[in-house]
């Protein structure tokens, strides 16, 4: 396991049963870099990912 996996972790035993929507996570997220703008460009990179999970490649 690595040392991030302990946040996610955490966040499956404590919220694991919750239904949100995306547009809360979004909400979230903004939240969170408001607070800590040292982690925008991580931050941008997994909502990135997270929007594009169904996108096709384009090899």
């Amino acid at each position: 396991m690595y040392f991030t996996d302990r946040g996610i972790e955490e966040l499956e035993s404590r919220r694991g049963e919750e239904e949100v929507t995306l547009g809360w996570v979004a909400e979230q997220l903004r939240t969170f870099v408001d607070l800590n703008p040292d982690f925008e460009v991580p931050v941008e990179r997994l909502a990135t990912w997270l929007a594009r999970l169904d996108d096709e490649d384009d090899d």
